[in-house]
């Protein structure tokens, strides 16, 4: 079940924890956390992406190691048990991101899912929202790494010649193609080679919620060679890669998200 609807959530918000996972791009100049202060869903708990990712890096948002991803969502209160909900308010769905963490280091894929339309959409529809701040009692969370979910560069390089996956890039076929400079310093523009584009905004609609499963497994046919084939999913920093794998989920139920973790923010590094 990774995506769950608004009155899904508003019947069971008392048996989930519910995270709010908004992160927004630098040029926004908007500050999540603070927009969590004054409005959320009740009982939802903030978690911050860039700090709750690996720290002694320049490549944002990448996947801390297990003893700190461990000591993170043990102060966040939450246990393996918990069925955890995650939304945002962000143009980058960054809600699939933290989806993709958890299922990443073992928490189990079927209680782990997002809110279909996000903020959004519970406030279109004048849901309650609080400005309460709940502390959970700390836990004493143990994750494990699924190691086979993530790809890093010397993967992504050695498959430009063995073709053992396909690369899809989320971000804008502009930037792919290089037509556009990258909006980060350093990184020359362009994508890595023999991948695919298939920009995020393709697989939602207008309200942020995810395009229906034949809309998704028509539009996945369209670039994939094969029905088999199983793809790694890239973009700028890791983020909305994870928009595409979550829409990849719905398609194919036995598919786990596959994410070149450094995306173009380390492949095309200068």
């Amino acid at each position: 079940m990774s995506l769950v609807d608004t009155d899904w959530l508003e019947k069971n918000i008392n048996k989930v924890k519910v995270i709010d996972c908004s992160w927004h791009m630098p040029a926004e100049n908007r500050n999540p956390e603070e927009e969590f202060k004054k409005e959320h869903i009740p009982s939802a708990i903030f978690f911050d992406l860039d700090k709750n990712s690996k720290n002694d890096t320049d490549l944002p948002h990448m996947l801390p190691a297990t003893n700190e991803w461990n000591k993170i969502v043990s102060n966040l209160g939450i246990s393996k048990e918990d069925h955890i909900i995650i939304y945002d308010n962000s143009n980058v769905m960054s809600s699939c991101r933290c989806w993709y963490n958890f299922i990443y280091f073992g928490h189990d894929p079927k209680l782990i899912s997002v809110l279909d339309g996000g903020f959004r959409k519970w406030k279109q529809e004048n849901k309650k929202t609080s400005n309460e701040i709940i502390k959970f009692s700390k836990t004493e969370y143990m994750g494990q790494e699924l190691t086979s979910l993530v790809k890093d560069k010397v993967k992504i390089n050695n498959n430009i010649s063995k073709n053992e996956f396909v690369v899809i890039d989320a971000r804008s076929k502009e930037r792919f193609e290089g037509k556009v400079p990258d909006p980060r310093k350093n990184v020359r523009s362009g994508s890595i080679p023999n991948s695919i584009c298939l920009p995020f905004m393709q697989v939602i609609n207008e309200d942020y919620s995810f395009k229906n499963a034949a809309e998704l497994k028509s539009l996945f046919e369209n670039i994939l060679e094969k029905p088999t084939d199983k793809p790694v999913f890239s973009c700028g920093s890791g983020v909305t890669a994870c928009v595409l794998a979550l829409a990849y989920s719905l398609v194919n139920a036995n598919y786990l998200p596959v994410i070149y973790d450094g995306s173009w923010a380390e492949y095309g590094k200068i």
